[in-house]
């Protein structure tokens, strides 16, 4: 590890217990406020369910439809862009309406589920077993109540809409989401820009320390809205100073080397990674992948992530109980935290 990234950790965690002794000494600091949080209901037309899925699932399979689960969280910013822009607008509300059968799940609820005949528990706890870690989080399932594809967060409505097709039209049975997006995605949604983050490296094994690795093409709907909105942030700036970033064409053939020394292409190491949302964001540190974002992420969560890695703080504990404490962190010294769309 070099000089700089030992004083980067040192200082992480030094702030960190500023903040605690911060809070401690000036117990007439007012508690920040937590902004950004979008109430949303669930349009009228999603399926109201007794919550027996496998009966849902023979139900959907009947009219020649697939269930979709719906998990989301109250407030949450980013289920409710999804849901105005994934399922309130046509021409995908219709479709959606045509060839799905949609319920929704609060992942904090109480509500008792039976998933399968192995699995009847609270909606809480379900979420927990299906590790849903972010919402929206979307499960497609098939006609024996399988998941076929899952979706983690946000995604723009004509990305959406080929997985929608992809399912619907079983094409599950004979290819993966991957390639069929791969084939169906429009290629001349976006132009690959120039980002002065962006470093040229193509050995990647040359690079010690925390490393962003950032995949794009020309099918990527919010690549313009991930440079403006979230690299370009302030506060996004300042957490991602000790990263090498590196952006690379996911359709690419060039020969690269990856963090192990072995020669690849950009095309190679997206298959390998299973990148197929754009922009996706994998972050290793010292060689060690650590964290993915697989949907977009707004600023606040964004910089958390980025400074979970770049601090070290990845080794002492999991994102989740980082970010519970982090927050509370914030809040005590007085600070707002923003979690809505930049």
């Amino acid at each position: 590890m070099t000089t700089t990234g030992v004083y980067l950790r040192a200082a992480g965690l030094a702030f960190i217990l500023g903040l605690g002794l911060l809070a401690g000494a000036a117990e007439s600091t007012t508690r920040g406020n937590i902004t950004g949080g979008v109430p949303h209901e669930a349009p009228s037309w999603f399926k109201e369910s007794f919550l027996e899925i496998a009966d849902d699932v023979d139900e959907a399979t009947e009219a020649g439809k697939h269930v979709l689960l719906f998990f989301q969280l109250n407030d949450c910013p980013y289920c409710d862009r999804m849901l105005e822009e994934g399922f309130e607008a046509e021409p995908l509300t219709s479709y959606i309406q045509q060839h799905f059968d949609t319920i929704a799940i609060n992942v904090r609820g109480d509500r008792d589920i039976a998933f399968n005949e192995e699995i009847s528990v609270s909606e809480k706890q379900l979420s927990e077993i299906l590790k849903v870690a972010a919402t929206p989080a979307i499960l497609f399932l098939d006609q024996d109540n399988q998941t076929v594809v899952r979706v983690n967060g946000y995604r723009a409505p004509e990305r959406f809409k080929q997985i929608l097709e992809f399912v619907a039209t079983r094409s599950y049975q004979s290819s993966n989401l991957a390639d069929y997006l791969q084939a169906k995605l429009d290629r001349d949604v976006y132009q690959l820009r120039a980002n002065p983050l962006f470093s040229e490296v193509r050995d990647l094994s040359s690079i010690d320390g925390p490393l962003m690795l950032i995949f794009e093409d020309g099918s990527c709907y919010d690549c313009n809205e991930f440079h403006d909105g979230i690299l370009g942030h302030e506060l996004v700036r300042k957490e991602i100073e000790p990263f090498t970033i590196v952006r690379l064409d996911a359709d690419s053939t060039e020969t690269i080397v990856d963090i192990y020394g072995n020669e690849t292409t950009p095309a190679e190491l997206a298959r390998k990674h299973e990148v197929i949302y754009r922009p996706g964001v994998l972050v290793f540190d010292n060689g060690t992948l650590v964290r993915r974002h697989d949907s977009l992420t707004f600023p606040h969560h964004f910089k958390e992530s980025m400074r979970f890695v770049a601090g070290g703080f990845y080794q002492q504990t999991d994102y989740q109980t980082y970010s519970q404490q982090r927050t509370e962190e914030l809040l005590e010294a007085g600070i707002d935290i923003d979690l809505g769309r930049p």
